[in-house]
């Protein structure tokens, strides 16, 4: 298992962000910066991260409230604009000039946020299982758990209960689950396992349900970048129809679908080795 530096960011309103740093910073291959999905951290990016830190940098932050970075107080701050100046201020601060984002859903989004704000520092962007338009069956399904604690007695239950939560998750093995339940969950004080996660983090999302935005303009910011899309073919949050609509809008979009995959692929599926093939580019 390659090794990663633990490191810690304070954002610009003084509140403690944690990072993965992999590989050598000093490389000349541009860095990889992975961005994760809406109430997930930096573990999700282990295997992914070990494929290519050999030869590169590779960033893996941990949004605030979630994973090791620091709860907000005040959970209006759980809001995509903020998100993006904390990941813009990780960049300045490790000294990063230009990066490969590889954005997996809500990461997705920021990716595209962060190409409008910051077109210059952006090489190029995989989008994984997040388009311009969200399906809103997949936005209720996601807001009716992230919310809600679900405290488990131990790592065996845990794992059985996201296999549930989330059948369409393409993990396949139990081994599988059990590394996945451990990205999910942390044992408190009370010596059960919790949500890795402020549950606040739903409050924001919750109240903007019915409203939400037209991501056509980010999406179209990506207009002279090489841009790599997945799908899962299961996704309850990027349709098909979606899916095609984004390469009539970018005809050098590369696009791969990953099969009997919900939302959203790990990047682990053999159709997801296109994601290593086209970082390796840059």
């Amino acid at each position: 298992m390659t090794r990663y530096r633990e490191r810690n960011l304070t954002a610009q309103d003084g509140l403690q962000l944690y990072f993965r740093d992999y590989g050598d910073p000093l490389s000349p291959r541009l860095p990889l910066l992975c961005l994760t999905g809406l109430v997930r951290n930096s573990a999700d990016f282990a295997d992914f991260a070990e494929r290519h830190a050999g030869e590169r940098r590779v960033i893996c932050p941990d949004y605030r409230g979630r994973g090791r970075s620091a709860h907000d107080t005040d959970w209006r701050n759980y809001d995509p604009f903020v998100y993006v100046n904390d990941i813009g201020h990780l960049i300045a601060a490790a000294g990063i000039e230009r990066v490969v984002v590889v954005g997996t859903s809500m990461g997705a989004a920021l990716a595209m946020g962060l190409a409008v704000i910051k077109l210059t520092a952006v090489a190029a962007v995989v989008l994984n299982d997040f388009g311009p338009e969200v399906a809103a069956n997949g936005v209720s399904r996601i807001l009716d758990y992230i919310g809600i604690d679900q405290p488990q007695p131990d790592w065996p239950s845990a794992a059985r209960h996201l296999r549930e939560l989330l059948p369409t998750l393409s993990i396949r093995s139990d081994d599988g689950w059990l590394r996945f339940a451990r990205a999910t969950y942390r044992e408190g004080s009370d010596g059960l396992l919790h949500f890795d996660w402020d549950l606040n983090v739903a409050k924001p999302l919750a109240r903007a349900k019915s409203a939400v935005p037209d991501l056509w303009p980010y999406f179209r910011a990506l207009r002279r970048l090489p841009v790599l899309a997945l799908r899962g073919d299961l996704s309850d949050v990027l349709s098909a129809e979606t899916f095609e609509r984004m390469a009539l809008a970018k005809p050098d979009l590369q696009r791969v679908t990953v099969t009997n995959a919900g939302h959203a692929p790990t990047l682990n599926e053999p159709e997801a080795a296109a994601v290593d093939d086209f970082v390796r580019r840059f």
